[in-house]
């Protein structure tokens, strides 16, 4: 049994939620540590994402799919930094990048894994994002009688806040054009008014935000159709 000791769950401990400032750390990382998470932000957006174990299945093909957008620059180009986490020593996660790498570039294209990847084998910045499972009697590391961390995303603004939250089951891999059409529509209404309808894909219309009325809207967007008062619609040049 490891001497590796979790946190306990707390009900009292408050939950992040959409608007909190992202907690602050230090970590190891398989590229060198990091002495502050804020720091290392700096003026940039960050993604970081937890998977509950080194040499698994799923978590596999997304750290790879992770790697190849970085190589497409969906992260740059959005002004995004790619972390990863997971309760497993440094060690471990240098033998399991090399399988990652190989059977991206085998099954897939080209793989090269060049983002950083916390080690968080005493759970402590796990307990902070709220990130380990004390429900699933399945998530379970059986050799150390410890929780593993669920499968969870985390969208960070430049300010530090958090802007998306997002939980995925054990089975169920995440789907990061999703998570990046996500990051599209939040970047888009910070900058433009604006809010994003249903299924919205970069280029379609969008929403006039509820608190853009009158005289600002016909200046903001004299293209904007009302639909009801409540609802209006316009193209968006960008």
């Amino acid at each position: 049994m490891s001497s590796v000791t979790a946190p306990p769950p707390d009900p009292n401990r408050p939950s992040l939620r959409l608007g909190s400032v992202a907690p602050d750390f230090s970590a190891e990382t398989t590229l060198g540590p990091i002495k502050s998470f804020h720091e290392w932000l700096g003026n940039s957006w960050g993604i970081l994402f937890s998977h509950p174990g080194d040499f698994t299945p799923v978590c596999t093909t997304e750290l790879g799919e992770v790697a190849r957008r970085a190589k497409a620059g969906d992260w740059e180009k959005r002004n995004i930094k790619v972390i990863g986490i997971s309760a497993n020593g440094l060690e471990e996660h240098y033998k399991w990048v090399k399988d990652i790498n190989e059977y991206g570039t085998k099954s897939i294209s080209e793989t090269d894994v060049q983002y950083p990847i916390i080690a968080d084998a005493d759970r402590h910045i796990s307990y902070l994002y709220d990130m380990l499972d004390y429900q699933d009697a399945t998530n379970i590391d059986t050799k150390a009688g410890l929780p593993f961390t669920i499968r969870s995303v985390y969208v960070i603004d430049s300010a530090k806040k958090i802007r998306l939250k997002l939980d995925y089951p054990a089975v169920a891999g995440r789907n990061f054009d999703e998570i990046i059409r996500a990051v599209d529509a939040i970047q888009l209404g910070d900058k433009y008014k604006v809010a994003t309808p249903v299924n919205w894909r970069p280029g379609e219309d969008v929403i006039v935000h509820a608190s853009v009325q009158g005289e600002e809207a016909k200046r903001l967007f004299p293209e904007h159709t009302v639909h009801y008062p409540y609802l209006r619609t316009t193209p968006l040049k960008v």
